[in-house]
Parts: structure tokens; C-alpha cells; sequence
């Protein structure tokens, strides 16, 4: 057998301090996971804290941890970023595996930390394109990509959500939704009372992608919980899980955020979205 000469072993010492030793994140995991968490100004501070505690109390749940374990790897990978307008968005969990509760846990805690920070404007389509940049970055082999957007109203800045979902899409990933159809906060006339269905038509997209409508703040860790079980599991869809349709008996408006936005462009300048 060839030996590697002085210069090769310096090399490859010098590989091994920077890259570090090929270990546990580079084991493949069942799915890699973008939760993607709306923090624009239609929610009040009370609903931003719940959001967070009810991320923080599903992925630490025995529901969330039994799914997980009974993956084909056992683990999966998840990144959690808070959005709001096309330029903002706050990235609060760096991607990190989950495989023990200890892991889990150890999420919940950090994203218990701090409190999050509203902003103006809704932009679905920015939090698709932000998710899919971290997918391009996902540092373990994943046998599923997904991203979970949550969030309380339509798409009213940047690139139409449709155009994101598609380009997301196209790239094997699948899109799951949230929808928050709550009122509240200081921008919530920008909301709309379908929000389930525009989701459902303008948002989610991918094979098994469905969308969990959340009606009142009591349901929402629950919903979260249900929610990141079926990713996990790759589970088809429970009663109250809309899934996505390919066609529909009547057109729908997936430009009505931005529409409702430029009927309001008179008050935008000191406006919450």
C-alpha cells in the first residue's frame, strides 16, 4: 500500500481543522424541514409569543419524538426562521438534527429565548425563495425537502406567491401550510376570510402537500403538533388537513393580497403590512 508523503498528511490535517470530522450531520435524515414562521405586524405580541411556545412545546412533543423515531433514519433535520416583508427574515434555528429528545429539548429551549420581532408587510413568495436558499445549504443528505410556511394573511409584496411556489416545486421541494385565521394585531383588516382556501390554491404545493387551518389561538399548538407529525411520517392527510387539488371548479384570485394592498396605498405609509 502507497503511503502519503509529509506535504499529503499536513493536507489532510489541515482539511480535517476546517471542515471538521465527517460525523453525525452528515448521516442521511428523513426529512429536511424549514419551518418558516410569520412575524408581520397583523399579529399581536401575545400571538408572536404563542407562536413560538407552540413550536417549542410540538417539537418537543412524545407525538413529534415517537414520529421521528420511527422514520427510516430515525432523525431529521429542521431550520426555523421568522419572516415578514421580502427583506425580512430572522433566522433562529441554524439547521440541526433531531434524533434524541435531549435534541428536541434542546430547540424548544432556544427558541423559548427571546421573544420575536413584528415587521411590516406579508411576503409569502420571499419566505418560499428564503426557504429554498436554505434548502440549497442543508448540510445531510435528506430523502424529503420540505418547507412550512405559517402565517395570518395573503402575499402583498415581491414576487407573486404562485411564481415561488412553482420554482420550489420544480426543485422537488414539497410546501405545507398553516393558516392563521385569527384577528388581531394592528394590520389585521389586511387579512382575508378564506385564508384556508388561498392557501390551498396559491400556496402549498408538491406531492402530499396539505394545508392545517388554525380558527382560534387555543388551537394552534395542536395544530402544530398534527402538522409536524405528518411531515415527519409522511402520513396521509387526517380529517381537517386540507389537502392541495390539482384542478378546481371555479378560478381563484391568488393576487388578492397585492390587490388589496394597492387599494389601500393611501394609508401604506404608516400602516402595519
Amino acid at each position: 500500500m502507497r503511503k502519503m508523503g509529509p506535504c499529503r498528511l499536513i493536507v489532510s490535517a489541515m482539511l480535517v481543522l476546517c471542515w471538521g470530522l465527517p460525523a453525525k450531520a452528515a448521516e442521511p435524515v428523513d426529512v429536511a424541514l424549514v419551518l418558516a414562521v410569520d412575524v408581520s405586524r397583523s399579529m399581536s405580541f401575545d400571538e408572536l409569543r404563542i407562536q413560538r411556545q407552540g413550536y417549542a412545546a410540538a417539537i418537543s412533543s412524545p407525538e413529534v419524538l415517537r414520529a421521528i423515531g420511527q422514520g427510516v433514519h430515525g432523525r431529521i433535520g429542521v431550520t426555523f426562521f421568522e419572516w415578514a416583508g421580502n427583506h425580512h427574515f430572522q433566522k433562529i434555528i441554524d439547521w440541526t438534527v433531531i434524533e434524541t429528545e435531549a435534541d428536541a429539548v434542546s430547540i424548544a429551549n432556544r427558541l423559548l429565548e427571546e421573544n420575536s420581532l413584528g415587521a411590516r408587510r406579508t411576503s409569502i413568495s420571499g419566505a418560499i425563495q428564503a426557504g429554498m436558499l436554505l434548502l440549497n445549504d442543508v448540510p445531510f443528505p435528506a430523502d424529503r425537502l420540505v418547507i412550512d410556511i405559517s402565517g395570518d394573511g395573503p402575499n402583498n409584496q415581491g414576487l407573486a406567491v404562485t411564481e415561488a411556489r412553482d420554482m420550489a416545486v420544480a426543485r422537488g421541494i414539497v410546501i405545507n401550510g398553516l393558516p392563521l385565521m385569527t384577528s388581531g394585531g394592528l394590520g389585521s383588516q389586511y387579512n382575508i376570510d378564506d385564508l384556508d382556501e388561498y392557501y390551498r390554491r396559491c400556496v402549498i404545493g408538491g406531492p402530499g402537500s396539505f394545508v392545517v387551518p388554525v380558527t382560534n389561538w387555543p388551537q394552534f399548538p395542536d395544530a402544530v403538533r398534527r402538522k409536524l407529525v405528518l411531515e415527519i411520517g409522511n402520513h396521509a392527510a387526517e380529517p381537517k388537513v386540507w389537502k392541495a387539488q390539482i384542478t378546481f371548479s371555479k378560478p381563484y384570485d391568488c393576487l388578492i393580497g397585492e390587490k388589496i394592498r394597492q387599494q389601500r396605498e393611501w394609508q401604506f405609509d404608516n400602516d402595519s403590512r
